[in-house]
């Protein structure tokens, strides 16, 4: 049996946890798991989708034709 529950934790850090009677007694675990603030993180990265289509078709060709440039400059 898995019980979850997400709380705010106070200003004390303090807790107290009421187990329920359907809980067996004897040894148990409990797992504490503090949740990420998505809201507090600032990144200066940019979304991935700002950089599509930034280089023409053009630039490279044909994605094979490419390749198999590249692999004729190698010594075998």
């Amino acid at each position: 049996m898995t019980i979850e529950q997400t709380i705010e934790v106070p200003a004390s850090h303090r807790l107290t946890i009421d187990i329920p009677r359907e809980i067996p007694t004897g040894r148990t675990i409990i797992a504490f798991t503090p949740a990420i603030r998505t809201q507090t993180v600032s990144t200066n990265r940019k979304p991935i989708s700002e950089y599509f289509g930034i280089l023409s078709p053009e630039t490279y060709g044909d994605g094979v034709a490419y390749q198999r440039k590249l692999r004729d400059e190698w010594d075998d």
